[in-house]
Protein backbone atom coordinates (compact mmCIF):
# COMPACT_ATOMS: atom_id res chain seq x y z
CA UNK A 1 0.00 0.00 0.00
CA UNK A 2 2.80 2.39 0.91
CA UNK A 3 4.55 1.64 -2.37
CA UNK A 4 1.35 2.46 -4.24
CA UNK A 5 0.96 5.71 -2.28
CA UNK A 6 4.52 6.72 -3.03
CA UNK A 7 3.91 5.98 -6.69
CA UNK A 8 0.80 8.19 -6.74
CA UNK A 9 2.65 11.03 -4.96
CA UNK A 10 5.57 10.70 -7.37
CA UNK A 11 3.19 10.81 -10.34
CA UNK A 12 1.45 13.92 -9.01
CA UNK A 13 4.79 15.64 -8.40
CA UNK A 14 5.93 14.73 -11.93
CA UNK A 15 2.69 16.11 -13.37
CA UNK A 16 3.21 19.30 -11.40
CA UNK A 17 6.74 19.63 -12.73
CA UNK A 18 5.53 18.98 -16.28
CA UNK A 19 2.77 21.56 -15.85
CA UNK A 20 5.33 24.05 -14.59
CA UNK A 21 7.58 23.39 -17.58
CA UNK A 22 4.63 23.77 -19.97
CA UNK A 23 3.64 27.01 -18.25
CA UNK A 24 7.19 28.33 -18.57
CA UNK A 25 7.34 27.35 -22.23
CA UNK A 26 3.98 29.03 -22.89
CA UNK A 27 5.24 32.18 -21.18
CA UNK A 28 8.39 32.19 -23.32
CA UNK A 29 6.30 31.71 -26.46
CA UNK A 30 4.07 34.63 -25.51
CA UNK A 31 7.10 36.82 -24.80
CA UNK A 32 8.65 35.88 -28.14
CA UNK A 33 5.39 36.59 -29.98
CA UNK A 34 5.08 39.93 -28.17
CA UNK A 35 8.64 40.87 -29.14
CA UNK A 36 7.99 39.94 -32.78
CA UNK A 37 4.82 42.07 -32.81
CA UNK A 38 6.77 45.02 -31.41
CA UNK A 39 9.47 44.61 -34.05
CA UNK A 40 6.98 44.45 -36.92
CA UNK A 41 4.87 47.34 -35.62
CA UNK A 42 7.95 49.45 -34.94
CA UNK A 43 9.38 48.95 -38.40
CA UNK A 44 6.01 49.71 -39.99
CA UNK A 45 5.71 53.01 -38.09
CA UNK A 46 9.35 53.83 -38.86
CA UNK A 47 8.72 53.22 -42.57
CA UNK A 48 5.76 55.61 -42.45
CA UNK A 49 7.91 58.31 -40.88
CA UNK A 50 10.63 57.91 -43.50
CA UNK A 51 8.43 57.31 -46.54
CA UNK A 52 5.77 59.93 -45.83
CA UNK A 53 7.78 62.77 -44.30
CA UNK A 54 11.57 62.39 -44.65
CA UNK A 55 12.09 61.25 -48.23
CA UNK A 56 9.47 63.41 -49.99
CA UNK A 57 10.55 66.57 -48.14
CA UNK A 58 14.30 65.79 -48.18
CA UNK A 59 14.56 66.16 -44.42
CA UNK A 60 18.15 65.88 -43.25
CA UNK A 61 17.53 63.44 -40.42
CA UNK A 62 19.93 61.17 -38.58
CA UNK A 63 20.72 57.55 -39.32
CA UNK A 64 22.72 55.63 -41.89
CA UNK A 65 20.95 57.33 -44.79
CA UNK A 66 21.95 60.76 -43.50
CA UNK A 67 25.59 59.71 -43.19
CA UNK A 68 25.60 58.18 -46.68
CA UNK A 69 24.10 61.28 -48.29
CA UNK A 70 26.44 63.62 -46.41
CA UNK A 71 29.58 61.66 -47.31
CA UNK A 72 28.74 61.06 -50.97
CA UNK A 73 30.14 64.42 -52.25
CA UNK A 74 33.43 63.76 -50.48
CA UNK A 75 33.97 60.01 -50.92
CA UNK A 76 32.15 59.78 -54.26
CA UNK A 77 30.55 56.50 -53.17
CA UNK A 78 26.95 55.81 -54.09
CA UNK A 79 24.63 56.36 -51.09
CA UNK A 80 23.07 52.95 -51.70
CA UNK A 81 26.47 51.25 -51.54
CA UNK A 82 27.39 53.24 -48.43
CA UNK A 83 24.07 52.40 -46.75
CA UNK A 84 24.50 48.68 -47.46
CA UNK A 85 28.11 48.73 -46.25
CA UNK A 86 27.26 50.56 -43.02
CA UNK A 87 24.16 48.44 -42.37
CA UNK A 88 26.06 45.16 -42.69
CA UNK A 89 29.07 46.43 -40.73
CA UNK A 90 26.94 47.77 -37.87
CA UNK A 91 24.84 44.60 -37.81
CA UNK A 92 27.99 42.49 -37.36
CA UNK A 93 29.21 44.87 -34.66
CA UNK A 94 25.89 44.65 -32.84
CA UNK A 95 25.82 40.85 -33.09
CA UNK A 96 29.29 40.72 -31.53
CA UNK A 97 28.55 42.97 -28.55
CA UNK A 98 24.80 42.52 -27.96
CA UNK A 99 24.28 38.79 -28.39
CA UNK A 100 22.39 36.24 -30.47
CA UNK A 101 18.87 37.40 -29.52
CA UNK A 102 19.71 40.91 -30.65
CA UNK A 103 21.15 39.56 -33.91
CA UNK A 104 17.99 37.54 -34.60
CA UNK A 105 15.70 40.49 -33.92
CA UNK A 106 17.82 42.86 -35.96
CA UNK A 107 17.79 40.45 -38.89
CA UNK A 108 13.98 40.64 -38.79
CA UNK A 109 14.13 44.44 -38.84
CA UNK A 110 16.63 44.34 -41.70
CA UNK A 111 14.24 42.13 -43.67
CA UNK A 112 10.91 43.84 -42.96
CA UNK A 113 11.88 47.51 -42.87
CA UNK A 114 12.81 47.73 -46.60
CA UNK A 115 9.58 45.86 -47.41
CA UNK A 116 7.42 48.25 -45.40
CA UNK A 117 9.27 51.27 -46.77
CA UNK A 118 8.76 50.03 -50.33
CA UNK A 119 5.01 49.70 -49.74
CA UNK A 120 4.79 53.18 -48.20
CA UNK A 121 6.77 54.88 -50.97
CA UNK A 122 4.69 53.04 -53.60
CA UNK A 123 1.51 54.65 -52.29
CA UNK A 124 2.98 58.09 -51.53
CA UNK A 125 4.93 58.33 -54.82
CA UNK A 126 7.32 60.58 -52.84
CA UNK A 127 4.67 63.31 -52.68
CA UNK A 128 5.14 65.52 -49.62
CA UNK A 129 2.21 65.72 -47.19
CA UNK A 130 2.99 69.33 -46.31
CA UNK A 131 4.85 72.15 -48.02
CA UNK A 132 6.32 73.18 -44.67
CA UNK A 133 9.74 71.60 -44.01
CA UNK A 134 9.31 72.26 -40.28
CA UNK A 135 6.00 70.35 -40.08
CA UNK A 136 7.49 67.47 -42.04
CA UNK A 137 10.48 67.43 -39.71
CA UNK A 138 8.32 67.40 -36.57
CA UNK A 139 6.04 64.62 -37.74
CA UNK A 140 8.98 62.66 -39.08
CA UNK A 141 10.46 62.78 -35.58
CA UNK A 142 7.18 61.62 -34.03
CA UNK A 143 6.78 58.59 -36.29
CA UNK A 144 10.46 57.64 -36.34
CA UNK A 145 10.68 57.98 -32.54
CA UNK A 146 7.61 55.80 -31.96
CA UNK A 147 8.86 53.19 -34.42
CA UNK A 148 12.38 53.00 -33.02
CA UNK A 149 11.04 53.03 -29.45
CA UNK A 150 8.77 50.05 -30.14
CA UNK A 151 11.70 48.12 -31.59
CA UNK A 152 13.91 49.05 -28.61
CA UNK A 153 11.25 47.73 -26.19
CA UNK A 154 11.70 44.27 -27.70
CA UNK A 155 15.44 44.39 -26.98
CA UNK A 156 16.18 44.62 -30.69
CA UNK A 157 17.22 47.35 -33.09
CA UNK A 158 15.90 48.69 -36.36
CA UNK A 159 19.50 48.47 -37.56
CA UNK A 160 21.91 51.09 -38.79
CA UNK A 161 22.81 53.91 -36.44
CA UNK A 162 20.58 52.53 -33.65
CA UNK A 163 23.29 49.99 -32.90
CA UNK A 164 26.13 52.22 -31.58
CA UNK A 165 23.85 53.81 -28.92
CA UNK A 166 22.72 50.33 -27.80
CA UNK A 167 26.32 49.17 -27.43
CA UNK A 168 27.39 52.30 -25.53
CA UNK A 169 24.29 52.07 -23.30
CA UNK A 170 25.13 48.46 -22.40
CA UNK A 171 28.64 49.26 -21.20
CA UNK A 172 28.22 52.78 -19.79
CA UNK A 173 24.62 53.00 -18.57
CA UNK A 174 24.12 56.35 -20.32
CA UNK A 175 20.37 56.71 -21.10
CA UNK A 176 19.53 55.32 -24.53
CA UNK A 177 17.45 58.33 -25.73
CA UNK A 178 20.37 60.64 -24.88
CA UNK A 179 22.77 58.52 -26.93
CA UNK A 180 20.37 58.40 -29.87
CA UNK A 181 19.99 62.19 -29.70
CA UNK A 182 23.77 62.70 -29.68
CA UNK A 183 24.39 60.22 -32.52
CA UNK A 184 21.67 61.61 -34.78
CA UNK A 185 22.64 65.17 -33.91
CA UNK A 186 26.22 64.54 -35.02
CA UNK A 187 24.91 62.91 -38.19
CA UNK A 188 22.80 65.97 -39.02
CA UNK A 189 25.69 68.32 -38.26
CA UNK A 190 27.80 66.32 -40.70
CA UNK A 191 25.19 67.19 -43.30
CA UNK A 192 26.06 70.88 -42.97
CA UNK A 193 29.15 70.17 -45.04
CA UNK A 194 26.95 68.97 -47.92
CA UNK A 195 23.80 71.06 -47.29
CA UNK A 196 23.14 74.51 -45.91
CA UNK A 197 22.75 75.39 -42.23
CA UNK A 198 18.97 75.83 -42.46
CA UNK A 199 18.48 72.25 -43.68
CA UNK A 200 20.63 70.97 -40.82
CA UNK A 201 18.70 73.00 -38.24
CA UNK A 202 15.39 71.64 -39.54
CA UNK A 203 16.88 68.14 -39.36
CA UNK A 204 17.88 68.70 -35.73
CA UNK A 205 14.23 69.40 -34.89
CA UNK A 206 13.33 65.95 -36.21
CA UNK A 207 16.17 64.38 -34.23
CA UNK A 208 15.08 66.07 -30.98
CA UNK A 209 11.42 65.11 -31.37
CA UNK A 210 12.44 61.55 -32.23
CA UNK A 211 14.57 61.29 -29.08
CA UNK A 212 11.68 62.50 -26.91
CA UNK A 213 9.28 60.00 -28.44
CA UNK A 214 11.75 57.14 -27.97
CA UNK A 215 11.98 58.03 -24.28
CA UNK A 216 8.18 58.10 -23.93
CA UNK A 217 7.68 54.78 -25.72
CA UNK A 218 10.42 52.97 -23.79
CA UNK A 219 8.98 54.02 -20.41
CA UNK A 220 5.31 53.53 -21.32
CA UNK A 221 3.46 51.33 -18.84
CA UNK A 222 5.42 52.69 -15.88
CA UNK A 223 4.59 55.64 -13.65
CA UNK A 224 6.38 58.95 -13.26
CA UNK A 225 6.93 59.52 -9.56
CA UNK A 226 9.01 61.37 -6.99
CA UNK A 227 11.69 59.83 -4.79
CA UNK A 228 11.97 61.76 -1.52
CA UNK A 229 14.80 61.47 1.01
CA UNK A 230 14.10 62.92 4.49
CA UNK A 231 16.53 63.37 7.39
CA UNK A 232 14.84 64.45 10.59
CA UNK A 233 15.05 63.93 14.36
CA UNK A 234 11.30 63.26 14.20
CA UNK A 235 11.57 60.50 11.63
CA UNK A 236 9.19 58.20 13.53
CA UNK A 237 6.38 60.76 13.46
CA UNK A 238 6.99 61.54 9.79
CA UNK A 239 7.04 57.84 8.86
CA UNK A 240 3.81 57.23 10.77
CA UNK A 241 2.16 60.17 9.04
CA UNK A 242 3.26 58.86 5.62
CA UNK A 243 1.58 55.53 6.39
CA UNK A 244 -1.59 57.11 7.78
CA UNK A 245 -2.18 60.15 5.57
CA UNK A 246 -0.57 59.19 2.26
CA UNK A 247 -1.07 55.41 2.35
CA UNK A 248 2.51 54.93 1.19
CA UNK A 249 5.28 52.73 2.51
CA UNK A 250 8.67 54.06 3.54
CA UNK A 251 12.17 52.70 4.02
CA UNK A 252 14.47 53.68 6.87
CA UNK A 253 18.10 53.89 5.78
CA UNK A 254 21.02 54.39 8.15
CA UNK A 255 22.89 57.47 6.91
CA UNK A 256 26.24 58.81 8.11
CA UNK A 257 27.14 62.48 8.05
CA UNK A 258 30.22 63.14 5.93
CA UNK A 259 31.67 65.78 8.28
CA UNK A 260 30.41 64.74 11.72
CA UNK A 261 30.36 60.97 11.05
CA UNK A 262 27.15 60.92 13.07
CA UNK A 263 24.75 58.11 12.21
CA UNK A 264 21.15 59.19 11.65
CA UNK A 265 18.09 57.47 10.17
CA UNK A 266 16.95 58.66 6.74
CA UNK A 267 13.49 58.09 5.33
CA UNK A 268 13.10 57.14 1.67
CA UNK A 269 9.61 57.28 0.20
CA UNK A 270 8.43 57.01 -3.41
CA UNK A 271 5.10 58.63 -4.20
CA UNK A 272 3.10 60.05 -7.08
CA UNK A 273 3.66 63.64 -8.16
CA UNK A 274 0.25 64.75 -6.92
CA UNK A 275 1.09 63.50 -3.40
CA UNK A 276 4.28 65.57 -3.13
CA UNK A 277 2.65 68.85 -1.96
CA UNK A 278 0.80 67.00 0.83
CA UNK A 279 4.06 65.36 1.94
CA UNK A 280 5.90 68.69 2.01
CA UNK A 281 3.16 70.31 4.10
CA UNK A 282 3.16 67.35 6.48
CA UNK A 283 6.96 67.49 6.95
CA UNK A 284 6.85 71.26 7.52
CA UNK A 285 4.20 70.76 10.21
CA UNK A 286 6.09 67.99 12.04
CA UNK A 287 9.68 69.24 11.64
CA UNK A 288 10.36 72.55 9.85
CA UNK A 289 14.10 71.85 10.18
CA UNK A 290 13.99 68.54 8.31
CA UNK A 291 16.43 68.06 5.43
CA UNK A 292 14.48 67.00 2.33
CA UNK A 293 15.75 65.97 -1.12
CA UNK A 294 13.29 65.40 -3.97
CA UNK A 295 14.33 63.68 -7.21
CA UNK A 296 12.59 62.52 -10.37
CA UNK A 297 11.87 58.82 -10.80
CA UNK A 298 11.34 57.84 -14.42
CA UNK A 299 9.58 54.53 -13.78
CA UNK A 300 8.17 52.71 -10.77
CA UNK A 301 6.61 49.25 -10.63
CA UNK A 302 5.47 47.17 -7.71
CA UNK A 303 3.06 47.41 -4.80
CA UNK A 304 1.31 50.77 -4.77
CA UNK A 305 2.37 51.53 -8.36
CA UNK A 306 0.52 48.90 -10.38
CA UNK A 307 -0.46 49.27 -14.00
CA UNK A 308 -4.10 49.65 -13.00
CA UNK A 309 -3.65 52.34 -10.38
CA UNK A 310 -4.60 55.81 -11.47
CA UNK A 311 -1.75 58.11 -10.52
Amino acid sequence: MFCGLRGIISMLVQKGNDAGKESGENLRRKELLYDLMLILAGNAVLAIGVGVFILPANILSGGVAGIAVALEPFLHISPNVMINFLTVGLFLLGSLFLGKKFALHTVLSTMFYPLFLGVVTYFTQEQSVSESPLLNSIYAGVFVGIGVGLVFRSGASSGGMDIPPLIINKYTGIPLPTLVLITDGLTVCLGILAYDLEAALIGLVSVYVSSMMIDKVITIGGHDAKNVMIISNHYEAITSSIYTNLNRGATIIEATGGYTQTKRPMIMVVLSKKQLPALKRMIAHIDPEAFVVVSETTEVQGEGFSYQEEM
